[in-house]
């Protein structure tokens, strides 16, 4: 029998949605204040994913300037109708939701189409047989988290809400806290709404009801929640279980992608939620699903592989890899592919990561609890000026190893506040970086000849790189970092000739 491991999407990839063409399957994540926005991936068997781009890889799609840790884009929805793909999604700061369209997945797609839904968020779509479309969505009444999951249908013309408001639930429990993630299904004749309940911690949960209308009235199975870990407590290898969609396959089977999180060195997800599969059935008219495993019996579809990303990124390829981030809207072209080829350039500019600006930072998430990365950086700092490698949960949290004109510093920044923890003393100019984690202990050290490694200072607890810690809902980052402390030149430049991340067995 073939099995899988789970995540399925290893890494920060939180709130995936699904749907089905065929036999292909295309799945969207969140992204929060990273841009580009919403990446979206492809699969043939449910199991091996490659990204295909991003959804919101314009400026015009997705405006992120000045936005909080942990905000901007929520929950996205993939869908597809009459040869058409459809994402609807929540920029949260402003509560502004809008749907973006394609006709291919990897873009590229429309700019957005805002839709009248003030206080609402984590929207989804879903396409009647009768050709009518809908959203729903999911909004506040009252404090304490409470609230209700509403319906309006959606005017594909002129791609605007029409009609009627209808409340459909407000969740399995009277008092039910967080219900969202709502998304509907129409199976045998009946009409299924699927939320998330209880928060996006130890108490995320998954809950039903149904209708014989899509406007209801919906009663909840009466074996809710369909889906919790939270029994299990925060020692369980897989926490969190909830916000999850449903697919199904040619064949009939059903299965449900969903987030979780993988705690290490204590009650601590440095990975942030991660994207994880787990089979569905069916027992009196409702989906049921057990408990979320690490490894389990694979779909009965045809194994499909993918080649395998490089460990290396030389940056010999006319644009950044799909794996590449920007922490908020780059405004101007701050980064080089073509300036010094073969190598990245980053500018040294006034931003900082200590800011909610949109600093010359180029990342990629961390996506295994043991990693090594290396990178070969050529830098000659001026006063106020740093450039190296950083390890980011936020602008609050990190870590940053850096080239100054005093040396190689590493710097734990934690609340806001800062502390040099080593300071190595070597020149200017070409110089190999690494980082390797084991657990939550996180290893510097460099080499400015092959082989003649040095260590930067004693380990750094990791820790603070988790949302336990820092708050919010993402997951850590590792990237290349430049920036002039006191205000920069505004010519000097950065240039990373490669970057490897590697994740090690444990």
């Amino acid at each position: 029998m073939r099995t899988f491991a789970n995540p399925v999407i290893p890494g920060f990839h939180p709130d995936p949605s699904i749907c089905r063409v065929g036999e292909d399957y295309y799945l969207v994540t969140s992204s929060f204040e990273w841009y580009p926005g919403v990446p979206v991936f492809h699969s043939r068997d449910l199991v091996n994913w490659r990204q295909l781009g991003h959804v919101l890889d314009r400026p015009s799609q997705l405006p992120l300037d000045g936005i909080r840790p942990s905000g901007g884009i929520y929950a996205p929805t993939i869908r597809h109708h009459d040869g058409v793909f459809y994402m609807i999604t929540t920029l949260v700061d402003g509560l502004e939701n809008f749907v973006v369209t394609a006709t291919d997945p990897a873009g590229p797609w429309s700019d957005p189409y805002p839709l009248e839904m003030p206080t609402a968020f984590d929207p989804s779509l879903f396409f009647d047989d009768d050709g009518s479309a809908w959203v729903t969505a999911n909004r506040p009444v009252g404090d304490d988290g409470l609230g209700e999951v509403f319906l309006r249908e959606l005017d594909l013309e002129s791609m605007t809400l029409t009609g009627p408001e209808h409340v459909l639930w407000t969740g399995a429990l009277r008092d039910a806290v967080w219900p969202e993630a709502s998304h509907l299904y129409k199976v045998d004749g009946r009409y299924y709404l699927m939320i998330a309940e209880g928060g996006t911690d130890i108490d995320h949960a998954v809950t039903v009801a149904r209708s014989e209308r899509v406007t209801g009235p919906y009663r909840g199975n009466p074996r809710n929640p369909i889906l919790t870990h939270r029994d299990l407590g925060r020692d369980h290898p897989i926490t969190g279980t909830g916000h999850a969609d449903l697919v199904r396959t040619p064949d009939g089977q059903w299965w449900m992608v969903l987030l979780a999180m993988r705690p290490y060195g204590g009650y601590h997800y440095n990975l942030g939620r991660e994207t994880f599969l787990t089979p569905v059935r069916w027992e009196d008219g409702w989906p049921l699903v057990s408990r979320v495993e690490p490894y389990g019996p694979a779909p009965d579809l045809s194994e499909h592989r993918w080649p395998a990303e490089p460990a290396c990124d030389h940056f010999d390829a006319p644009r950044l890899a799909p794996c590449w981030n920007h922490l908020r809207t780059p405004r101007e072209p701050y980064w080089s592919l073509t300036e010094r080829p073969g190598h990245l350039r980053l500018r040294v500019r006034p931003q900082t990561l200590c800011e909610r600006a949109n600093p010359s930072l180029v990342a990629r998430r961390q996506q295994h609890r043991d990693f090594a990365v290396h990178a070969s950086l050529d830098f000659t700092p001026g006063p106020g000026e740093c450039a190296g490698l950083v390890l980011v949960q936020n602008d609050d949290f990190h870590i940053r190893y850096v080239l100054t004109e005093r040396g190689l510093e590493v710097v734990r920044r934690e609340g806001g506040k800062e502390e040099v923890t080593a300071r190595v003393p070597v020149p200017g100019g070409r110089i190999v970086l690494g980082i390797e984690a084991r657990g939550q202990e996180y290893r510097m050290r460099c080499a400015t000849a092959p082989g003649e490694w040095l260590t930067a200072g004693d380990p750094v607890d990791g820790r603070l790189l988790s949302s336990t810690v820092a708050g919010g809902f993402t997951g850590a980052y590792i990237g290349m970092y430049a920036a002039g402390g006191n205000g920069g030149n505004g010519g000097n430049t950065a240039d990373f000739d490669w970057f490897e991340y590697v994740g090690l067995a444990h």
